[in-house]
Formats: C-alpha cells, structure tokens, sequence
C-alpha cells in the first residue's frame, strides 16, 4: 500500500517548491537513465557491428550521423511540447496540457510517415554524398533503409515520454525504456550474427532490433497515456485539431528543430571532412562519438531536468527560483564532465578496445579521446544553459548560437588547421574543442541578460 501511495505522490508532487537541487536530481535521474539506456543499446550495437570490421563500423557511422540529424528535428519540435506542457502543468492548468498533448500526437505522426518514406527510398543517394568506398557505402544503406522503416514509432515513443517528463513524471518513462532497450540488447546479436532460427542480417540486425525495442516502447507509452497511469491522460473524446495551438508549438520548436538539424548536419559535414584522411579516420571518428555521447548522457539529463524545472517555475511565477535552477544545473554537470575527462585521460586505450581491438584503429581513436577530454568541461554551461533557456520556451538564441559556432567556428576551424598547420587530421578534433570553448562563453552570457524570463508560450 506504501508504494502505491508513494507512486501516486510522484504523479502529483509540485516541483516548484522545497529544494532546487532536491527537485533537480529527483527530476532528473530517471532522465539520465533514460538517456544512458538509449546509448546502451546504440554501443552494444556498435560492440556487435565493430565484429563485422572497420567497413561496417564505418558505415553504420555515417548512417547513424542521418538518424541523429533527424531525431534532431523531432526531439527540436518535440521542444515546443515539453516547454508548453511544463509552462501549463506549473501553472496547475492540466487541460491545456492535454490539449497540447493531442496536438502533438498529431504532429508526431505526420512527421514519422515522412522521415520513413525518405529514408528509404533516398538512403542510396544520401549516403553517396560522403564519398564513401562502395563497402562502407553498401553498409550504411542496408543499416538505414531498416532503421528509418520503423521511424513512425520512433516518433510517438519520442513524443510520449517527452510530455510524460515534462508533466513531472520521468520514472515512468524510464520503467518503459528499461524494457525496450532490454529487448533491443538480446535480440541484436541474434539478428546481427545468425543465432538460433534467426537469419544472419549483419548490420540490417542491428537496425532491426533497434526498430522492434522502439515498437515495444511506443505501444506501452501509448498505453500508459490513453489509461491515465501518468501525469497526463490521452484522449480523443471530443478532439478538435487545433492549427492555432500547433502553431505556437511549432514556432517555439521550429529554432530548436534549426538549431539539432544544423548541428547534425554540421557533423555531417564534419564527417565529410574526415572522409580523405581514410577509413581508419573515420571508424575512429565514429568511436569516439558514440564514447563522448555516453559521457555526455548525465550532462543531458540534468540539462533536460533543469529545463523541465525552468519551465514549471516560470508558469508557477517564479523567476528567480528558475534562475538558481539552471546554475545549479550547470554546477553538478561540471563536476560530473571532470570525472569523465579524467577517466577519458587515463584509460582511453580500453575504452576503445571495448568496440575493436585493431591496433592501428586503437591509437588514433584513443588519441582523438583525449583531445576531446579538453573540452569536456564546457558541456556542462552549454547543456546545462541552453536547456534552461529552451525550457523557458526562449528557443531563438540558441538556434543563432549554434548556427554561429557550427559555420563560423566549428567547420571553418576543422578545414583550415588540418590544411596549414602540422595538426594534420587532429586539428578536426581541436576544432571541435575550441567549438565548445566559444559555445559555452556565449550560453553564459545570454543567460545572464535574463531575457529568456519574460518569454511567453
């Protein structure tokens, strides 16, 4: 009886009072969690396709920059949803809130339909833009037809637990991702490798298993939404599509739709970029991804929490406790991005080893770990900031900062220190450092001038 009672508390507890940092890593955990099973499941993945050779990590690599550049537009859009759903929650208007929800299924499933009908009929075409050899080509486009073919429940899983951890439920949330990613781990070797009755589908497995985890999870957020078992109840019971209510979403989520497609996209480039210096270059590169995602999963949870809490307070009429909020946020993501740097430092060979053991792909991909390290400790004002400043629904000056950074900074750097200096293939990854460096001194500025307080949703 206890825990029952203590679970509904958690569906009804007002984060806008007692203590912050309480309320932040209460709030945030569960989504730390979350996001640390979702890169479980992508670098098991990788464990099992680094099996298949450097060609299939390399290629997989590069498709999965197009899954990333995409869930960056949905998680973007997905932005307008979590900050109203917050603003309205806090503001103890539970209707509005499920109205926003409603309108955001919508959305959701208009933009998964598209995303599954262009990747995959343009995988071919988009994959030959890299330059690529015909074997990490060939690669890429088995992965990303299957991986896009099942994006629609990708999309409605995105959406409800978005709104779920928005409302103030993130638990759920993760209960529903611990079982899917489950799911994903034990399937994917038998599908990668040929296991049991399974056929071998190589880096198709991969994809595969992915796409079954997201289905499983979609059908039980579903679920949860429309039976009212989280904070927020789903239902279609005299539903009227709202284009004026779409619209505000829209709009709030359009700049950080901008602002994660331009920075995939700058990966992209990036990607292309690190294409001539060879396979070896790229596979490296691609490790070393999928390792700086995994430590900056704590930072992003926090950062996400905070933006919940930015959100909730500012509709609660408090501004200066949404203030204290995102520098509390900043200061635990600081120390968490120092230890992660000193594990980067001291044991980045195993760290490698954890995905390929080829000696010459061990080296350069444990040297770009440790010039990466340099720049952990600005992640924590980047995330740490710019989700606070998003969940206040104040979403254009992080486009213009990412958009600044990306082309002035980042892509310019990762060309030209290569060219004319003896960095070589390094300065790409000291470009990305100093990338981090003017990020993180421009997220501290805007949000010292307080504008995003006054933002209305």
């Amino acid at each position: 009886m206890r825990i029952v009672e203590r679970g509904q508390a958690a569906l009804v507890r007002d984060w806008t009072r007692g203590s912050i940092i309480g309320n932040l890593l209460s709030l945030s955990w569960p989504i730390v969690v979350h996001n640390a099973l979702y890169m479980v499941g992508q670098t098991v993945d990788m464990i099992w396709v680094g099996k298949l050779g450097a060609s299939a990590v390399a290629g997989v690599g590069v498709a999965f920059i197009i899954h990333m550049l995409v869930l960056a537009a949905k998680m973007g859009l997905a932005t307008g949803a979590r900050a109203m759903v917050a603003r309205f929650v806090g503001a103890s208007d539970t209707e509005t809130a499920n109205h926003v929800v409603r309108q955001a299924f919508i959305v959701s499933v208009v933009f998964g339909v598209i995303v599954t009908i262009l990747g995959i009929f343009l995988a071919e075409r988009i994959l030959g833009l890299f330059g690529l050899k015909a074997d990490v080509t060939a690669q890429g486009i088995a992965y990303m037809r299957v991986m896009f073919g099942g994006w629609v429940f990708y999309s409605l899983w995105l959406m409800a637990f978005t709104v779920m951890q928005a409302s103030g439920d993130a638990v759920t949330p993760m209960k529903i991702h611990i079982f899917t990613r489950s799911a994903q781990v034990l399937l994917s070797p038998f599908l990668v490798f040929g296991w049991w009755l399974f056929p071998r589908l190589g880096v198709s497995g991969a994809a595969l298993g992915m796409i079954t985890g997201q289905a499983f999870g979609m059908a039980i957020s579903l679920w949860i939404l429309f039976t009212g078992r989280s904070r927020l109840r789903l239902t279609f019971r005299g539903f009227r599509l709202d284009p004026g209510m779409i619209w505000r979403m829209v709009k709030i989520g359009l700049p950080a739709c901008v602002m994660g497609m331009q920075g995939n996209f700058g990966q992209m480039v990036l990607m292309w970029v690190m294409a001539p210096f060879g396979t070896l270059a790229v596979a490296a590169h691609t490790l070393n991804q999928r390792v700086e995602m995994m430590a900056f999963m704590p930072s992003v949870g926090l950062g996400m929490g905070a933006g919940v809490l930015v959100g909730q307070n500012l509709g609660a009429r408090q501004p200066q406790r949404a203030e204290r909020t995102g520098w509390l946020a900043v200061g635990v993501v600081e120390a968490i991005m120092l230890a992660c740097a000193a594990v980067v430092l001291l044991w980045a060979e195993n760290i490698v080893c954890l995905f390929n053991n080829e000696p010459e792909l061990v080296v350069l991909a444990s040297l770009f770990l440790r010039i990466a390290a340099a720049g952990y400790l600005m992640n924590g004002f980047i995330t740490g900031l710019q989700n606070s400043i998003s969940g206040a629904g104040d979403t254009l000056p992080p486009m213009v900062i990412s958009l600044v950074t990306t082309w002035l900074v980042l892509l310019p750097l990762a060309f030209l220190l290569p060219q004319f200096t003896n960095l070589g293939l390094y300065g790409v990854r000291w470009a990305m450092v100093i990338n981090l460096v003017i990020g993180a001194a421009a997220y501290i500025i805007y949000f010292r001038l307080e504008r995003w307080k006054r933002k209305r949703v």
